[in-house]
C-alpha cells in the first residue's frame, strides 16, 4: 500500500459522490445531512487534493468533467467497501431481512448470477433474492422487481441506472459439429455454417455482415427466445452462435469459430428505483451485483 499516494479524506469523496448521484449540491447536502457550502468545500478540497477539476458548474447546473468521469467508478468501488465495512462493524447487515427480486435475461440468471449472489447468503442472511429471468424493462416500471440488469440504459426518469463495464460475445459451436463441417478459414467461410439463432435471428444478421460473415436467414437452422435453450443447441452441436465469452470460454467442448474474429460489446447496466437511497435490503443486493458483475466483465476485457 502506497500510503502516501492517498492524499484525500473519505468525506471529501463521499461529498462527491453523492453530488455525482443526486446531480447537485443541494440533493448531496439533503441525503448527507450536511449544506450546501460544506459539500461545495469538500469537492473543492478533494479537487486540490487530487489535483484535477472534478464537476464543472454552469447555469444548468453540474456536470461532471472527464476527469470526474473517470473517477467515478473507482470512488463508486471505495463507497460500496466503507457501506460494507460499517455493516460488517456493527452487525447490521445480519439484521436487514426481506425479499429483494432481480430480473435479468434467462441465460445471465442461469449462467452468471449463482456465482455473484453467493456471498449474500454470508453477508446478509435475512435477505430473499427472487429472480426473474426476463429482459421486459416494465417488471421495473411496474414494480415487478427491485433491479434489473440490462444491455441498455434506461430513460425513465425514476429510474437510477449504472454502467457496470462491457461483456463480450463472438461466434462459438461445438468441437464435433465443427469436426464435421470443417473449420472455416476466413469469415465469408463461416456464414456456410448452420446457424443456431434467438427469436428474431435477423438482428443478428446486420452485424455479421458487417464483420465479413454475409449469413442469410435461411442459415438460422434453430432459434429461440430463450438464450438458455439457444445456448444448450449450441452445446448439442446444431450450430454457430454469437455467445458471451464468459460462457464460451470456460465450457469444455466449445470453441471460437474462428480464433481471431472480433468480438461484439454490449454493455451492463444495473438499474433501479430511486427506493434504493431508502431501502437497506436493496442497497446490500445493488451493490454485490454491481461489484460481482463489474469483475465478470473485466475478466473478460483483459482487465485483471
Amino acid at each position: 500500500m502506497n500510503w502516501q499516494a492517498v492524499s484525500f479524506d473519505w468525506n471529501q469523496v463521499r461529498a462527491f459522490l453523492a453530488t455525482a448521484e443526486e446531480g447537485s449540491f443541494s440533493g448531496a447536502a439533503r441525503v448527507l445531512k450536511t449544506t450546501q457550502p460544506t459539500i461545495g468545500r469538500q469537492i473543492g478540497a478533494l479537487e486540490e487534493a487530487l489535483g484535477v477539476t472534478l464537476v464543472e458548474r454552469s447555469v444548468r447546473g453540474l456536470t461532471l468533467t472527464e476527469a470526474g468521469r473517470d473517477l467515478i467508478d473507482h470512488m463508486r468501488t471505495m463507497g460500496e467497501a466503507a457501506t460494507l465495512i460499517s455493516m460488517v462493524a456493527d452487525g447490521k447487515s445480519q439484521d436487514v431481512t426481506g425479499e429483494v427480486t432481480v430480473t435479468g435475461t434467462d441465460l445471465l440468471s442461469a449462467a452468471i448470477l449463482p456465482g455473484v449472489l453467493k456471498p449474500l447468503r454470508q453477508m446478509a442472511p435475512g435477505i430473499r433474492v427472487r429472480i426473474l429471468a426476463s429482459s421486459e424493462m416494465q417488471n421495473l416500471t411496474q414494480r415487478e422487481a427491485d433491479i434489473a440488469i440490462r444491455h441498455v440504459r434506461p430513460d425513465q426518469p425514476d429510474l437510477i441506472a449504472r454502467h457496470l463495464g462491457d461483456f463480450r460475445a463472438t461466434l462459438y459451436a461445438a468441437t464435433d459439429y465443427l469436426d464435421c463441417a470443417s473449420r472455416p478459414r476466413t469469415p465469408r467461410d463461416v456464414a456456410a455454417l448452420d446457424f443456431v439463432g434467438n427469436a428474431d435471428p435477423e438482428r443478428l444478421m446486420a452485424p455479421l455482415r458487417n464483420m465479413g460473415v454475409p449469413v442469410r436467414a435461411e442459415s438460422f437452422v434453430m432459434s429461440s427466445e430463450s438464450g438458455v435453450v439457444a445456448w444448450e443447441l449450441v452445446k448439442a452441436g446444431y450450430g454457430v452462435s454469437m455467445q458471451p465469452e464468459t460462457l464460451g470460454e470456460a465450457e469444455s467442448g466449445i470453441e471460437k469459430v474462428l480464433p481471431d474474429f472480433p468480438s461484439l460489446e454490449f454493455p451492463i447496466w444495473l438499474v433501479t428505483h430511486r427506493e434504493l437511497q431508502t431501502s437497506r435490503r436493496i442497497r446490500i443486493v445493488f451493490d454485490l451485483l454491481a461489484r460481482g458483475l463489474s469483475d465478470v466483465a473485466k475478466r473478460r476485457s483483459g482487465g485483471d
